[in-house]
């Protein structure tokens, strides 16, 4: 009855296949389309999904903590200036809020200030951050 309705213009049995097959086309073009909208086809099984494990590593923790000692022996041997403007990052200062804490003339004079603090630093854990001299 519906498709009598709805495509009055089939009337031999030889054109029900091709109509058939292009209703498939469209069901399957929407059902495609609504997948892409809610984002389905990039979505993983739960079975799939490898969760990390946040138990405590005694090796990373060991080389987190000699780093750390590291960088605190080192900062602590920098001058003041630069060890006030690595507090303000640490804290998440910004540079503009730098320049006002530490009274320079220029928010250029921080960027000056930080990048030769970094370079010092660097120097001193022997020219690069990861695990070294």
């Amino acid at each position: 009855m519906l498709l009598h309705d709805k495509y009055p213009e089939v009337t031999r049995l030889e054109d029900l296949l091709p109509l058939s097959l292009q209703i498939l086309r469209f069901k399957i073009a929407a059902a495609r389309r609504k997948s892409l909208r809610r984002g389905e086809p990039g979505q993983l099984s739960v079975d799939e999904i490898q969760v990390p494990d946040h138990a405590e590593n005694p090796a990373m923790h060991a080389e987190r903590r000699e780093l750390l000692e590291r960088l605190t022996a080192a900062i602590e041997h920098m001058g003041d200036q630069c060890r006030e403007l690595f507090r303000l990052k640490l804290l998440g200062r910004t540079f503009p809020e730098i320049q006002t804490a530490m009274k320079a003339a220029s928010i250029n004079t921080i960027y000056t200030w930080d990048a030769r603090c970094r370079k010092q630093l660097a120097e001193r854990l022997g020219g690069h951050w990861g695990k070294g001299a």
